[in-house]
């Protein structure tokens, strides 16, 4: 008997989700409808410009300006980043593990972990700061 009051029940609730999901369904593909018409229009407003093969093989002919050569001081602020960031990951890692010790094993290493955090804190501003100022984006 528990089937069958269990499939009662469910036609019962697929009966009044109905009404409401036909109406959010039917929205939903109204919205689609009127937003495919609108990028229809705009697309059919612009006429396709005219593809002259002469002027695409005059692109390819063109030559590929020469690369830059390498700035030896950009070089050089690479390596000082990478020497932060190195040391940086390991001081993460040892802190991590020190948490997950001192946390889940119950083992007396907090003074090691908060030196290890404070450590990783500060060289992390020391490379973003560093980052920032010498790789900046604008």
């Amino acid at each position: 008997m528990f089937p069958t009051d269990l499939l009662a029940g469910a036609r019962r609730l697929a009966r009044q989700w109905q009404a409401p999901l036909r109406r959010l369904v039917v929205a939903a593909g109204m919205v689609m409808l009127c937003g495919l018409g609108m990028f229809d229009s705009a697309v059919a407003a612009d006429p396709a410009p005219a593809n002259d093969g002469a002027q695409v093989l005059q692109s390819f002919e063109k030559t590929a300006p020469a690369p830059e050569a390498a700035d030896p001081g950009d070089q050089t602020r690479r390596w000082v980043m990478f020497f932060l960031g190195a040391p940086l990951l390991i001081l993460m890692l040892i802190t991590g593990g020190l948490g997950i010790a001192m946390g889940v094993y119950g083992k007396p290493v907090y003074l090691a972990h908060m030196v290890c955090a404070g450590l990783s804190i500060t060289l992390a501003i020391v490379h973003a700061i560093v980052g920032i100022v010498w790789f900046r984006p604008f």
